[in-house]
C-alpha cells in the first residue's frame, strides 16, 4: 500500500467503507446476532475463567454464565410485562383521559382557527382508512419483525457458547493475520477491546437498574401513575445515544397524559427525568463505565443512525460499543490513524490551518471535546 499514490489509499479505503456497509445491509440479519453474541461472550469471560480456575470442567463453565443471562433477561421481560398488564388493566380510565385531551385540543383549535368541532370530525374521519392501511402495514411488519426477535434470540445461545468453546481458534486466526513483530500490539489491542467492551456492557447493565430505580421511585413519590414502566422503558432507550433520551421523554409524557387530565404531572415526569438524566450523565455513568475510549457526539450520532437503517433497533444499541473497538484497532494502525482521530473527542489545541505541528499523525497537543474555548 506505500507505494500506491494518496488518492488510490484513500479510495480503497472508502471503497472497503462501501463494501462492509453494503454487506452490513444484505446480511444485517446473519452479522448483527454474532456481534451481539460477540459482545455478550467477551462480558461473560471472567465468569468463564473464574470457573476454569477451579477446575470447573470446560462445557459447564460456558453453560453456566449463559444461564445467567438467560435468568436475567427473563427477570426484566417479567417485570416490563407486569408493568405493561398494569397499564392495560387503566385502559377505561386512559380512555375516558384520552377523550378529555382530545375535546380540549379540539376546543383549542377552533378558538385559533376557522376549523369547527364537526369539521374537525370529518376531517379525521376521511383519513382514518389511510390509517387503518398503514397500521396494517406496520402490522405485518411487526409480525415479521417479530418473528427475526426470535430467531436472533434463538442463536444466541449458541454463539455464544461457541464463540467461548473456539476462543482460541478465534485469536489465533487474529494474530495469523499480522506479522510476528507485530504481535505485542495485536495483543495490547486485543486486551483494550476486551475491557473497553466489558466495562460497557456491565456499565450499561448497571445503568438499567438504578436508572429504573430511581427515575422510577422518584415519579413514584411525586404520586405518577405507571412510574415503574416509565422508569424502564426510558432507562432501556437512553441507552441510544441522544436519540434514545428523546424518544424516552416522548413516551413518559404520553403515559403521563393518558392517565390524567392535568398537566402538572406531565412537568413533574419531564423535570424528574432531566435532573436524573443529568446526574447520570455527569456523576453516575462516568464513574461506572469509566472508559479511555472518547467517542465525540457527532460520530456517536451518525452511528446510531446508520446502525439503526441498516439493523434497526439492534443496530442502534450496538452502534457505540462498535464504534468504540474500531477506534482501539484504528488508533494502533499507522495507515487508519486518521480515523481513530475523527472518531474521537479530544480536538487539536491549535487550528490544523495555522499551525502545521496539528496537521500530522504523531502526539500533538488535545483538549476535550466538551471543552469550550
Amino acid at each position: 500500500m506505500k507505494e500506491l499514490p494518496l488518492t488510490v489509499k484513500r479510495s480503497i479505503e472508502l471503497l472497503g467503507l462501501v463494501l462492509i456497509g453494503a454487506l452490513f445491509v444484505v446480511a444485517s440479519d446473519i452479522i448483527m446476532p454474532v456481534i451481539m453474541a460477540f459482545f455478550i461472550s467477551i462480558m461473560l469471560l471472567p465468569v468463564y475463567r473464574w470457573l476454569r480456575k477451579y477446575k470447573v470442567p470446560e462445557i459447564i463453565a460456558i453453560i453456566f454464565p449463559i444461564l445467567l443471562v438467560v435468568i436475567f433477561i427473563g427477570i426484566i421481560a417479567w417485570f416490563f410485562t407486569s408493568q405493561v398488564g398494569n397499564l392495560v388493566s387503566d385502559f377505561p380510565e386512559i380512555k375516558k383521559n384520552v377523550a378529555q385531551h382530545l375535546k380540549s385540543l379540539s376546543e383549542w383549535i377552533s378558538n385559533i382557527s376557522h376549523y369547527s368541532p364537526t369539521e374537525q370530525l370529518n376531517f379525521i374521519n376521511k383519513k382514518s382508512n389511510d390509517l387503518l392501511n398503514m397500521a396494517g402495514g406496520m402490522a405485518s411488519g411487526a409480525a415479521l419483525t417479530l418473528s427475526s426477535v426470535f430467531v436472533f434470540v434463538g442463536l444466541l445461545p449458541i454463539y455464544i457458547y461457541l464463540m467461548l468453546f473456539y476462543k482460541d481458534i478465534l485469536l489465533r486466526f487474529v494474530f495469523m493475520w499480522f506479522k510476528t513483530p507485530d504481535h505485542p500490539k495485536v495483543k495490547e489491542a486485543i486486551y483494550e477491546t476486551e475491557s473497553i467492551i466489558k466495562n460497557y456492557l456491565v456499565g450499561l447493565l448497571i445503568q438499567i437498574t438504578y436508572m429504573t430505580i430511581l427515575l422510577g421511585g422518584l415519579l413514584m413519590l411525586f404520586g405518577i401513575q405507571h412510574a415503574l414502566l416509565i422508569g424502564i422503558i426510558f432507562a432501556i432507550l437512553n441507552l441510544i445515544p441522544y436519540v434514545g433520551a428523546l424518544i424516552g421523554n416522548i413516551i413518559g409524557v404520553l403515559l403521563t397524559i393518558t392517565a390524567s387530565t392535568s398537566l402538572t404531572p406531565v412537568i413533574t415526569v419531564l423535570a424528574v427525568i432531566a435532573a436524573v438524566q443529568f446526574l447520570d450523565n455527569n456523576i453516575l455513568m462516568p464513574r461506572i463505565v469509566g472508559s479511555k475510549v472518547k467517542i465525540n457526539a457527532l460520530i456517536a450520532i451518525l452511528g446510531v443512525v446508520v446502525g439503526g437503517s441498516i439493523a434497526g433497533v439492534s443496530g442502534m444499541f450496538l452502534a457505540m460499543p462498535l464504534i468504540a473497538v474500531l477506534k482501539v484497532i484504528f488508533d494502533r494502525t499507522e495507515s487508519f490513524k486518521q480515523w481513530g482521530v475523527l472518531f474521537g473527542d479530544e480536538r487539536p489545541a491549535k487550528s490544523p490551518m495555522t499551525f502545521p505541528i496539528f496537521r500530522r499523525k504523531g502526539n500533538v497537543k488535545l483538549t476535550s471535546g466538551t471543552q469550550k474555548d
